[in-house]
Formats: C-alpha cells, sequence, structure tokens
C-alpha cells in the first residue's frame, strides 16, 4: 500500500508565519529595502530603529507554556504571544536556514540533519560536520538576509566561537559582522552593547543552551528547568537594558520531545525495512530514505507496506511526491529535489528509529528529540519583549 494511514498535518505557514518570516519582517520594520526587493513585514512587526532577535534552540511553545514557572519573565509575555511554525523538518539546520534566508527549506536546500549529496552519492551532515566535498555557497546559493541588509545599517550575530566561521554559518546566517562569546552571559552583554553602539541595527542572539539541555537530560528533567532559568534571567537582564527604542524578539528553532529509552529502535536489524534501500539519513524522528537506483514498483510497495506494518501507528510514513503536494518544503528549487527522501518517516508518537549500520551508541542515548510533525515539536513561541518606547513588564 502506497501512502500515509493518518492525514499528514497541514504544512509551516511558509510566507504568512513560520520562522523564514522573522528576519524578513524584521528588515521591514527596521525600513530597509533588498536588492531582490522590498522585505515584507508579514508578521507585522512595528517599527524600531533597532532590532534583535534571541533565537532559543529548542524552545518550543508547549515546553515553554508547560514550563513556565522556571521561566517567570518570559511567562509574563505569554499572553497574546504568537505561536509561528518552524521549517520542516523541525530541526536546527533547516529551520536556522530558513530564519537566515528567508525561505523554505525547498529552495534553501538544509532538509535535514544529515541528508543525500546527489552528486557525491552520499550521505552529509548539515549542521555541526559538514562533509569537505560540500561548499556551503554552493549548496545554499541564495543571500542571506544578512547580506542584503549589512550595507544598510550594522547587523551583527552574537553566538558560540564555534559557529564563527562554520559551514552552517557560511550556508545560511552569512553577511555582517561576527562576536563570538562564549557563555551565556558573555553573548547576552554583546548583543546589549552591539544594540547600543549604534542609531540603527539587527541583531541576531543565538542561545543553545535549552537545546543541549533537552539532548543530555530530557526536557522533563530537573536540569532543563534549571536551565531555562538561567536563560530567563539573561534575557530579563538585556530586556532592561537596551536601549528604549529597540524591538526584542525571542523565537525558536523548533520544540522537543522526550523519548524513552525503551522505544528507541534499531530499525536496521529488520531486512524488510532495509531492502531496497541506498542510504538512511535525516534524524531519528524523521527519516530520509533513499531508494536503491532501479528499484522496480513492486519493490517500492513492498518497502512501504513493511514500513507500514511496522510504524504505521506511530509515524506519519509518506513519499517525496506526498511531501510535494502537502507543502511540506514549500517551493522546492529541482537541485533541492535529490536531497530529499524518496520515503519519509516522520514520528507522531514517541519514539525513535535509528540505522545503528551508521549511527554511534551514544546516539541512542540522546532523551529530548525534535525532528517531526507533531505540535510539541513544530511550534515555537514569537514573544515581543520590549517595545520600542514602551516598558518591560515585570517578571
Amino acid at each position: 500500500m502506497i501512502g500515509h494511514r493518518e492525514p499528514l498535518p497541514a504544512a509551516p505557514p511558509y510566507g504568512r508565519s513560520s520562522v523564514a518570516e522573522v528576519f524578513t519582517s524584521a528588515a521591514a520594520a527596521l525600513g530597509l529595502d533588498s536588492s531582490l526587493g522590498p522585505f515584507v513585514n508579514a508578521l507585522g512587526l512595528p517599527r524600531a530603529s533597532r532590532v534583535c532577535v534571541v533565537v532559543v534552540d529548542g524552545l518550543g511553545s508547549a515546553l515553554l507554556k508547560r514550563r513556565g514557572g522556571h521561566a517567570p519573565f518570559l511567562r509574563s509575555h505569554l499572553d497574546g504571544a504568537r505561536i509561528i511554525g518552524s521549517a520542516f523538518p523541525s530541526t536546527t539546520a533547516a529551520s536556522l536556514g530558513s530564519l537566515g534566508t528567508g525561505l523554505s527549506p525547498g529552495m534553501h536546500g538544509l532538509v535535514g540533519y544529515d541528508v543525500l549529496d546527489p552528486e557525491q552519492g552520499k550521505v552529509v551532515n548539515m549542521l555541526g560536520g559538514w562533509d569537505p566535498g560540500v561548499d556551503p555557497l554552493r549548496w545554499q546559493p541564495y543571500p542571506s538576509v544578512f547580506e542584503q541588509t549589512a550595507g544598510q545599517i550594522p547587523v551583527t550575530s552574537v553566538s558560540l566561537p564555534k559557529f564563527a566561521d562554520s559551514a552552517m554559518t557560511r550556508a545560511a546566517l552569512r553577511g555582517g559582522n561576527y562576536l563570538a562569546a562564549g557563555t551565556l552571559q558573555a553573548r547576552v552583554r554583546g548583543a546589549h552593547e552591539q544594540l547600543a553602539d549604534s542609531k540603527q541595527a539587527l541583531v541576531y542572539l543565538y542561545l543553545n543552551e535549552m537545546d543541549k539541555a533537552g539532548h543530555r537530560y530530557g526536557c522533563g528533567s530537573a536540569e532543563w528547568g534549571a536551565q531555562l532559568e538561567d536563560v530567563d534571567s539573561a534575557i530579563k537582564t538585556l530586556a532592561a537594558r537596551v536601549p528604549s527604542d529597540t524591538l526584542l524578539l525571542l523565537t525558536a528553532d523548533h520544540g522537543m520531545v522526550d523519548v524513552d529509552v525503551a522505544h528507541r529502535y534499531d530499525f536496521s536489524t529488520e531486512p524488510a525495512l532495509i531492502d531496497g534501500l541506498a542510504h538512511t539519513a535525516g534524524e531519528p524522528r524523521m527519516l530520509h530514505l533513499y531508494y536503491e537506483p532501479g528499484l522496480s514498483a513492486r519493490g517500492r510497495e513492498l518497502l512501504i507496506s513493511a514500513w507500514q506494518d511496522a510504524y504505521g501507528q506511530f509515524a506519519w510514513i509518506f513519499t517525496r511526491d506526498q511531501a510535494m503536494g502537502a507543502g511540506l518544503f514549500g517551493d522546492v528549487d529541482p537541485r533541492v529535489l535529490p536531497r530529499i527522501g524518496d520515503l519519509m518517516v516522520a514520528a507522531r508518537e514517541p519514539i525513535a528509529l535509528y540505522d545503528r549500520r551508521r549511527t554511534s551508541a551514544s546516539a541512542m542515548e540522546v532523551v529530548g528529540q525534535h525532528g517531526s510533525l507533531t505540535r510539541a515539536e513544530r511550534e515555537v513561541p514569537l514573544l515581543t519583549l520590549n517595545r520600542p518606547g514602551g516598558k518591560v513588564p515585570r517578571g
């Protein structure tokens, strides 16, 4: 049987209310133009002289609401806060790619944690371990929002030192200045200084502490809650110090769900699930599966049926054509199409699927996970923490 049993959720609202509209709307709010045409303020942000966008990696809307007791300042801004969509898959590479370029994953090409490089015929990483045979500027050739705006006002990324010249940065977040700072407090202080130094500015502040804690301990853990308290305190400090004409926004790249160790499965032990596959990629909650060249229609049907029998109760299982029809990747550049799996498996329940032939044992120790289409993974907050000329509510 070809297809998925449960209807696919609606695609991310690209062009209207997704992470792809955050920086383009911020540029429009600053009154900036692009060489490609006027920036569109799809999110309806107020005009400002300075904009700071804080991206808290892994802080989904559901998590912020559920564990808001650890974040009194952020919680005080939840009433009337907007929920926007992550990119698909709901993973850092895809969503930061959309944040940085204003494009859907189908256009910028960072369509998963790792994906097939058709030119080399092998799976390559899109986050922290890019293959030396992949040129970030060829893989993602479209200009970033920072490139389009840096000639008009000071544009600064404030992030960790290791990301300053990373392939991910060069692919999707290139342009402007880069301020490297190691600790959470140093990054927040750096963002404040950049805003204070110019009458106009666009600042991007990246905080990865929540994502790291979630992967290691789980987003339901005490450690995750303690880390949220630190982030909340740091953001409250930033909101109190930024110039009064600053628009301070907070969003995230994805949410997260915890997966119990008993529900982390090695599918490579089942011959019916891998016979006919040339490559497996993606992430444990959103697999990209690539057929062997020349696999017959009957072979494809058998493979899809095997996946439906094994995991159809727990996951959406769909083909590339179905993903395109549903708009999950948005508009798709023809060069990107073969990077997307022929068959995809997106977890609907709290499970994780591994191909242990190519993943390490430590990968199966990850507790908090993401990548799929569930609301917990794909819905992220857009909080306005300081309006130009306005006051910051007490936390």
